[in-house]
């Protein structure tokens, strides 16, 4: 099955401001995810983003909150968006696809992704874009998604099966300025 940017959303799970900076290579994740929202845009995915306990764990990096709409982001305690039900009042919800990015990779975005899929969406995580603070959790992490029936996919791959083909102007505008 391939993403399609019609029915898909992207989810960025807790890139968080306090946390962030102890996630294994932390600087190309937020890189990766800022990225990926970008490219969301331009092709009319919608974006949400979630927070998990803000008041102890800080708000989205800046460097993403920035790229996101108003009233993208919800807080939660739960470690599953689906658990905690903060995906529900977002428009993006509704999408039969998600395209998950963040952190951290065996807890917040496993926990996730396994009740999505659950739920009967399907599921992509983008192995370039989630993180945990040790690359084996998130080595793990990642194999048990798969083995659970996730895709896991990179950056790059998002963007190509969002673009579905190469002769349209908004594929020059994003080989342009995304795919150097």
């Amino acid at each position: 099955m391939l993403m399609n940017a019609r029915d898909s959303a992207l989810l960025v799970v807790d890139v968080q401001e306090r946390l962030l900076p102890h996630v294994h290579d932390w600087q190309r994740l937020l890189e990766n995810v800022q990225w990926l929202v970008k490219v969301a845009q331009k092709l009319d995915v919608p974006v949400m983003a979630s927070e998990q306990y803000p008041k102890g764990i800080g708000r989205t990096h800046a460097d993403v909150a920035a790229l996101l709409p108003a009233g993208a982001t919800v807080e939660k305690l739960h470690f599953s968006c689906v658990a905690a039900q903060c995906l529900t009042p977002l428009a993006a919800s509704a999408r039969r696809q998600v395209v998950v990015c963040g952190i951290e990779s065996h807890v917040c975005v496993l926990q996730t992704v396994l009740d999505l899929k659950r739920q009967g969406k399907e599921v992509f995580v983008v192995a370039d874009a989630v993180g945990s603070r040790s690359p084996a959790d998130k080595s793990l992490a990642l194999e048990r998604m798969r083995a659970h029936g996730i895709d896991i996919v990179s950056r790059e791959m998002v963007a190509f099966e969002w673009l579905h083909e190469a002769a349209t102007p908004v594929f020059k505008e994003i080989s342009r300025d995304f795919l150097k």
